[in-house]
């Protein structure tokens, strides 16, 4: 079947992060749509024996599923302490690559894993950047259930935000492969990142949340003029000094 262009450049940013993967090694595998190009492309590179001896650790069981069915080997935490490389996707970047992740519900152990890894390479597409973090995208966090109607009214009284129980189709909540709810936050465009994310694990019975901070050390976008990748720039501009496509304020290395 024929990819629309959206899926087409998906496909060749997925398949340029694979390309730095090395053999001997443990990866981190993230999730959802733009990451599974990227792991489709590591498993025909181990069948055809350009990588050998690849182990991976998956950052959802749906992750899990998908390597298993593509023979990927893989491993956790029982058995290493750290990982090499890690290929994810986010649901926003800023210049800086801080990022919002969790709209798959997997934002607990992606973090885990991107913590431990001495390298990360996220993959979006262009409709993922924005100038500042919260334009676009709510925040996820992380709850346990019995907590959540308390923290919906502490993160109103805190922080003056409302959130939203993630719910299926019928009305049902949503719950993480730890069995715990999600709560989708309005921030907003946020002006400190860092504080934020702080503030908002600081609460009783919020287990993560969705903001990533440096955590990102390379960007690989597909745009429609082709396939960027980006470092992390050192300070945001403001939104009203440019009226240009978000990508013009990324740092661009190629």
């Amino acid at each position: 079947m024929k990819l629309n262009q959206t899926e087409e450049l998906k496909k060749e940013a997925g398949i340029l992060a694979a390309s730095f993967v090395k053999s001997n090694t443990v990866i981190g595998l993230g999730t959802g749509s733009t990451t599974k190009y990227a792991i489709e492309e590591i498993a025909r590179l181990l069948k055809e024996e350009k990588l050998k001896n690849i182990v991976g650790v998956s950052t959802s069981l749906q992750t899990e599923a998908l390597a298993q069915s593509l023979n990927i080997p893989l491993t956790d935490f029982s058995n290493i302490t750290s990982i090499a490389l890690t290929i994810d996707g986010a649901d926003e970047v800023s210049p800086l690559l801080d990022m919002i992740k969790g709209g798959g519900g997997a934002l607990l152990r992606e973090k885990v894993v991107a913590r431990v890894s001495e390298e990360t390479i996220y993959i979006v597409d262009e409709n993922k950047l924005s100038l500042r973090l919260g334009m676009q995208w709510k925040i996820p966090v992380e709850v346990v259930p019995f907590a959540y109607p308390l923290i919906q009214k502490q993160i109103l009284s805190n922080f003056g935000f409302e959130s939203y129980l993630r719910t299926k189709p019928d009305g049902s909540p949503v719950f993480t492969d730890q069995g715990n709810c999600l709560l989708d936050v309005k921030s907003g465009e946020i002006d400190d990142v860092a504080g934020l994310e702080k503030q908002l694990n600081e609460i009783t019975g919020v287990v993560e949340n969705g903001l990533f901070i440096k955590l990102a050390q390379k960007l690989i976008v597909g745009t429609s003029t082709g396939v960027v990748t980006c470092l992390p720039r050192n300070k945001l501009i403001k939104s009203e000094d440019s009226a240009a496509k978000p990508i013009e304020s990324f740092s661009l290395i190629q």
